[in-house]
């Protein structure tokens, strides 16, 4: 049986958590083991101590002293998914934005080879719900922008609803990966690319948080904007 992680970070996500970790730990089959890791930024309305009180044998916790950021808790995620020999991790919006439901059918594409399925919003088209029409065009056109630069062929660079190869990201030093926010999502994918590891895209049906506050802000934004030319330079000059 091989062993999966999701990773969900966390910030005041008590609304959430509890509902989503065995929505998780559902899709667990005799092929996969699915377990939960939950990276909490020092919530204030005490979702780590919720995630503690469950006390499941497939539910662990990594508990920050303050609000690090996304990118950050992925790549603390990514080392422990590393240190701990599992087979596959994903990055997972605590949200229900990402519906667990899919989550068996990155696994049906990693076994044929990929070593990273990518959730995507626009990949037929754009399958969004409960946006606000100008984080929409943000979104979408930010994603043109990225391909274009970057020559990317990854539709969706800033989804941040993944499986990956835990195999093939122990080949990536995640210690150079400095960006968050959808600026991270972009880089994690800029370098599976440059190191030519198969992607595969599989559409979804993105809907916006049920319940909670959204964590976008300006500072995401222009970092994302600019990190495609700071990737594109790195790679260039060799120092990705």
């Amino acid at each position: 049986m091989k062993k999966v992680l999701v990773i969900i970070p966390t910030y005041n996500e008590s609304e959430n958590i509890l509902n989503i970790i065995p929505e998780v730990l559902s899709k667990s089959s005799t092929n996969y083991q699915f377990n939960v890791l939950v990276v909490d930024d020092n919530s204030p309305d005490g979702t780590a101590k919720m995630v503690e009180d469950l006390k499941n044998p497939n539910v662990f916790i990594l508990k920050r002293e303050r609000k690090m950021g996304l990118g950050t808790a992925y790549i603390a995620g990514f080392k422990y998914s590393i240190e701990n020999k599992f087979d596959y991790v994903y990055e997972m919006d605590a949200d229900f934005s990402h519906d667990p439901k899919y989550l068996p059918q990155f696994l049906d594409e990693m076994e044929k080879g990929y070593d990273l399925v990518v959730g995507s919003r626009y990949i037929n088209g754009v399958s969004v719900v409960n946006w606000p029409i100008r984080r929409l065009f943000l979104s979408y056109f930010a994603n043109i922008y990225t391909r274009i630069v970057t020559g990317m062929k990854v539709h969706d660079t800033t989804a941040g609803f993944a499986c990956y190869d835990v195999l093939k990201l122990a080949q990536i030093d995640l210690d150079k990966v400095k960006s968050n926010g959808y600026s991270f999502q972009i880089e994690m994918k800029f370098k599976y690319y440059k190191k030519k590891f198969k992607i595969k895209e599989i559409p979804i049906l993105f809907i916006d948080r049920r319940a909670g506050n959204s964590k976008m802000s300006k500072k995401v934004v222009y970092e994302a904007f600019y990190i495609v030319w700071k990737l594109k330079l790195k790679s260039i000059f060799g120092t990705l």
